[in-house]
Parts: C-alpha cells; sequence; structure tokens
C-alpha cells in the first residue's frame, strides 16, 4: 500500500468519532491476531509434518528394497512354476561330504539331449529316497545349452522341501531323485518334455544339480 492511500485513510479515520476509531483500531487488531496465530498453526504444522513425511518415505524405501530382495529367487522346480517355501538354512546328514556345504559350480551341457540323464556327483550314505517321501534338497537350475542359472536355493540359504512322485515337481525330478540316497549330490539333465513343456518356467533342456538334504 502507497504512503498516499495510508494518508487518506489517517485522515478519513481522523474525521471518524473517538469511539468509532477505536471500534475500527480493535478490529484491526483483531485480524492481525487471527492472521498470526493462523501463520503460527501453518508453522507448527509443517514443524511436525514434514519430518513425518520423512519418515514415511525412509519406512516406504526400507519395504520397496526388502520386497525387492525377498523376490530375488522366483523359481523353483515345482510343477506349477510357482514358488515354494521351506524353513531358512540347512543342516548337513549324518556323515555327509564336506563339499555338500559348497554350492557346486554348474556349467553347459553339451550334445543333444534326448532323454533324462542322471549323474552321481557325491553318493551319500543314507537310505534311498522314495515317492511319497517329502524331499529337502539344495539345488542350482541352468540352461542346459547355455549354462546361464534362473534358480537356485542357495540364493537365499534356504533350501527346497517337497513330496517326491507327487506331481509337486517337475517330472525330471520326480523320476531322476527316485532311488538316489540321502547325502548324494546328483546332476539332472532333463529334455523340455519332462522340464516345463507347457511353459511356467524356463524354456528349453535344463540341467540341475542336486543334493539330497533329508528325506522323511
Amino acid at each position: 500500500m502507497s504512503n498516499s492511500v495510508k494518508d487518506q485513510e489517517r485522515a478519513v479515520l481522523g474525521m471518524l468519532p473517538k469511539k468509532e476509531r477505536r471500534a475500527l483500531g480493535k478490529a484491526a487488531a483483531a485480524k492481525r491476531a487471527a492472521q498470526r496465530r493462523r501463520k503460527q498453526r501453518m508453522t507448527r504444522v509443517a514443524r511436525i509434518a514434514v519430518p513425518f513425511a520423512l519418515v514415511l518415505l525412509l519406512v516406504a524405501g526400507i519395504w520397496y528394497l526388502v520386497g525387492r530382495n525377498d523376490s530375488t529367487n522366483t523359481t523353483t522346480p515345482s510343477a506349477s512354476g510357482e514358488p515354494s517355501a521351506s524353513a531358512t538354512g540347512f543342516e548337513l546328514p549324518a556323515n555327509a561330504d564336506p563339499q555338500l556345504n559348497t554350492r557346486p559350480v554348474v556349467g553347459a551341457g553339451t550334445g543333444t539331449l534326448t532323454e533324462l540323464k542322471k549323474t552321481m556327483l557325491i553318493t551319500g550314505t543314507g537310505p534311498a529316497v522314495a515317492n511319497g517321501q517329502k524331499i529337502t534338497v539344495n539345488y542350482v537350475g541352468v540352461g542346459y545349452a547355455t549354462g546361464a542359472q534362473f534358480d537356485a536355493s542357495w540364493n537365499k540359504n534356504t533350501p527346497f522341501t517337497f513330496t517326491l512322485g507327487q506331481g509337486d515337481v517337475i517330472e525330471g525330478w520326480d523320476q531322476g531323485l527316485v532311488g538316489v540316497t540321502v547325502g548324494s549330490r546328483v546332476q539332472l539333465d532333463i529334455p523340455q518334455a519332462l522340464a516345463y513343456p507347457g511353459g511356467g518356467g524356463p524354456e528349453g533342456d535344463l540341467r540341475f544339480v542336486v543334493d539330497i538334504l533329508k528325506a522323511e
């Protein structure tokens, strides 16, 4: 507001009776006080809201990162291609080869794979597993032709538990693991027809290295 306008307002106020000038002064003071209170309330709200918003952003960021880590291992050898849960961590069976504590290095296969091929890498001293038993295993899965890993229980140090011979896993597992002894490490070369012929998992022929940790 310019000085001339203010001067004009003062002149007008000076012409009013004293009582009315006092009333106008009180109204103006009340208006200024209300404006100060509103400003103070906004300041208090900002002081509370800003840290709260920062905390929410931090929590959301942590939740997002945890979610990403939990979804790193998204494929299991289940028949449906859906992940399966089991207890975290594992113990080796009695008298097991200490190599079962070490993640195997799995490479690509050679030649054309026309049928299921089972190769014993370590032969365990436990009982042979049979259909209907609940089996706990560690495994690494790669593409047979490329050697590119698509899944591994070792990624989370979490063995995979399923019932053998009940269609819980791909057919190549149901067929290839029968008779393998607990404490063994076996390589399964599985043609696509016994893996994921209808989709729901990696395409093509597959190679798994499977450690048999327990059978119940």
